[in-house]
């Protein structure tokens, strides 16, 4: 499988990163290590979570899915096969959020105590911090790069004139850049990044790992009618996408499903992965059948003729 380079940050990944959300949430403890030792038996190695998953779930209160990760790390012994990535900045408590030095320092070290390693792959900032210097918090990452507790570091949820002040005020003061953006991105969730983000990107060589790839299950085509919407705990979520655009959204992924022997869930990573900006797409399973859509996505090459039909559905 080919591996795309992140950035340049030097980590090189298959184009697929887990979404470790639901570790510890919607899969339990067991199933959690399944669905990872099932990911990297496949070939692949870069999973992403964050300190704050799963705290909106009631009685969680973060550092779940780093928990159990950690605990996959220890028992199974295979840290130099995988690629962490993890976040902070996502409020944790009322005095453990944003992205001030003192604060990312501590985070850092809560992070590496809960997955059990001595360094993360990739460190990324979960949102904006205005009111932080971005020179203050670079100038964090900056150290921890030194300590050799952070390979490289990214961001998530930021926009195109932030990331753009960002990479200028790292170039101007000799400190780490973004070297990936996560954003809100899919073939629904179109506009928000392909308007402003993606020239940045490319023209700046920063790479792009999109979460909710899959439009929180809307694309595999699970929710077709409301009757649907409580087949799992995001179906509320699908009124929004139910819609006659998202509908004719369906209908491309199931015609070019049909031709290529696939799914609507993996034509829609595959058209992600084909776009030149992106480097992989981050997307969760669940169960061990979800998982296999997953996978099976990193091996379907869409032709000319159904990237344009999904361009033109979901435009």
């Amino acid at each position: 499988m080919e591996k795309r380079k992140l950035g340049n940050s030097g980590l090189a990944i298959q184009p697929l990163m887990f979404g470790g959300n639901v570790l510890g949430w919607t899969a339990d403890e067991a199933m959690s290590l399944r669905l990872l030792d099932g990911f990297v038996d496949a070939g692949l190695e870069a999973i992403d979570t964050a300190d704050v998953y799963s705290r909106w779930a009631p009685g969680h209160k973060g550092g779940e899915s780093e928990t159990i990760l950690g605990k996959w790390l220890k028992a199974r012994g295979r840290r130099d096969k995988v690629v962490i990535a993890t976040k902070a900045g996502n409020e944790m408590a009322p005095d453990k959020k944003g992205l001030s030095k003192a604060y990312v320092l501590r985070a850092v070290d809560d992070s590496l105590k809960r997955l059990q390693t001595d360094y993360i792959d990739l460190y990324q900032s979960h949102i904006d911090d205005s009111a932080t210097p971005l020179d203050e918090t670079l100038s964090a990452y900056q150290k921890l790069i030194e300590q050799g507790k952070v390979r490289a570091i990214g961001c998530s949820n930021y926009t195109a004139p932030r990331l753009a002040e960002a990479l200028k005020t790292s170039a101007a003061n000799k400190l780490p850049r973004y070297e990936s953006l996560q954003p809100h991105y899919n073939l629904y969730e179109r506009a928000g990044f392909e308007a402003e983000l993606e020239p940045l990107c490319l023209k700046e060589k920063v790479g792009v790992i999109p979460y909710y790839s899959l439009a929180s299950g809307f694309l595999t085509g699970k929710y077709r009618s409301e009757a649907d919407f409580g087949k799992s705990p995001r179906g509320g979520r699908m009124k929004s996408y139910l819609n006659d655009r998202g509908r004719r959204i369906l209908k491309a992924l199931d015609d070019v499903a049909a031709r290529t022997r696939s799914r609507p869930g993996p034509v829609a990573l595959a058209w992600l992965m084909a776009r030149p900006s992106i480097t992989a797409p981050i997307a969760s399973a669940t169960t061990m059948a979800q998982l296999e859509d997953l996978v099976a996505s990193t091996h379907l090459k869409l032709d000319k003729e159904a990237i344009k039909e999904l361009d033109a559905a979901s435009a």
